[in-house]
């Protein structure tokens, strides 16, 4: 009996050690399963958050006018043009200014990441960076700017400017600075110069109305309003800006970019170059279809369309171009200096352009690339201090 026994407890020992051994295996192939798949699910979730990351949409945010000298912009960006360019990846958001210093303060402070703008402005925002902030990467316009005066102010030559009001669209923009050169070089300096001639800074919309009430004599500014202040303001004009460069080219738009989201995106500077690369082509030979998808896009941006006529003259004073017009904008940066707005020394705008997103653009289009001097300035400008 004690041997039945003590075989019974063997056995049973023996059933309890073979069940532990598989409730052990058991739990090993669960544990081993389970860690399987939480490998797996982080694989799988670190895989979709790179995917995630890769195919995150970036931003585009950019300035322009409603001017006509800011043609590619406003018919790219009012069709959508620009924007099919650009592909699911890149949202573009714009914004519109009246003129160029407010357009550079924003860049500066980093609320847009590239704009269209005219030379002077960039200029100021290049220096007051330290020539960190921005760069120059493309043209868009040259010509389009005029000085009109009241056809009752009593002015028929630059003899007659002593006592008079003008107005520019801006302090510091180019239409300024032009217009205090010209001022200059005729032998005039400003009231707050102690000189005899008033120049205001008014919006071009409000400049109009001021033709009107006869409260301004004249006023240097780009197209349209030009041609709007002879055939609404009762003006005429007394010199078409062309008349004063050589071979009639100076800057009134260019493209400039953030120099921090130039190194950070090229790939979508590259998209914006091709897309006004394309939009300056296309505009230059279909010339009647782009006057009309202008004004659209004039109208949708203002309110109100440019009366076919004016906007006809308006046009035929500009070029539009790509190329930034390297040795113009330095001449107008020595303008900016000589009526007092670039400090005591002459500036050293060596690094102000960046055009080598540009011309791989234009190699690929078969087109001629810009020249890269080793030194974009000339030896005249000094360095900023």
């Amino acid at each position: 009996m004690k041997t039945a026994k003590i075989n019974s407890r063997s056995t049973a020992n023996l059933r309890s050690s073979r069940i532990a051994k598989r409730i052990m295996a058991l739990s090993i192939f669960l544990l081993i399963v389970s860690s399987t798949a939480l490998v797996s699910s982080l694989a799988y979730h670190n895989f979709a958050y790179a995917q995630g990351a890769s195919t995150q949409k970036k931003m585009l945010r950019i300035g322009y006018f409603p001017n006509v000298n800011h043609a590619q912009a406003i018919i790219g960006f009012q069709t959508g043009y620009f924007e099919k360019q650009f592909g699911d990846n890149v949202d573009v958001q714009t914004i519109t200014f009246n003129a160029g210093p407010s357009a550079i303060e924003a860049l500066l402070a980093k609320r847009i990441d590239a704009t269209y703008v005219g030379s002077n402005p960039a200029i100021n925002g290049y220096i007051a960076s330290g020539g960190k902030d921005l760069r120059i990467i493309s043209g868009a316009a040259s010509g389009g700017a005029v000085f009109v005066i009241r056809n009752d102010s009593g002015i028929h030559s630059p003899r007659d400017f002593a006592g008079k009001k003008f107005a520019s669209p801006q302090l510091g923009n180019t239409q300024d600075v032009a217009l205090r050169k010209y001022l200059l070089d005729h032998g005039y300096k400003t009231t707050e110069n102690g000189g005899n001639v008033t120049v205001v800074p008014v919006s071009n919309a409000d400049t109009l109305i001021l033709f009107q009430k006869k409260q301004l004599d004249g006023a240097w500014v780009p197209e349209p309003w030009g041609d709007r202040l002879v055939k609404e303001g009762g003006g005429k004009i007394l010199l078409d800006e062309r008349d004063l460069w050589p071979q009639g080219k100076f800057v009134t738009n260019n493209i400039v970019a953030r120099t921090d989201y130039l190194k950070s995106n090229p790939d979508v500077i590259k998209k914006l170059l091709a897309a006004n690369v394309n939009e300056t082509l296309w505009i230059n030979s279909h010339k009647e279809e782009a006057a009309k998808l202008l004004n659209e896009g004039i109208k949708k941006i203002t309110g109100k369309a440019i009366p076919e006529d004016e906007l006809k003259a308006s046009l035929s004073r500009i070029d539009f171009i790509y190329d930034p017009l390297k040795l113009a904008l330095l001449q107008s940066a020595n303008n900016a200096f000589d009526v007092g707005y670039l400090g005591k020394q002459r500036p050293d705008l060596s690094g102000i352009f960046d055009t080598k997103i540009l011309d791989a653009v234009l190699k690929e289009k078969g087109l001629q690339p810009l020249e890269q001097p080793a030194n974009a300035t000339g030896a005249s400008f000094g360095a900023v201090q």
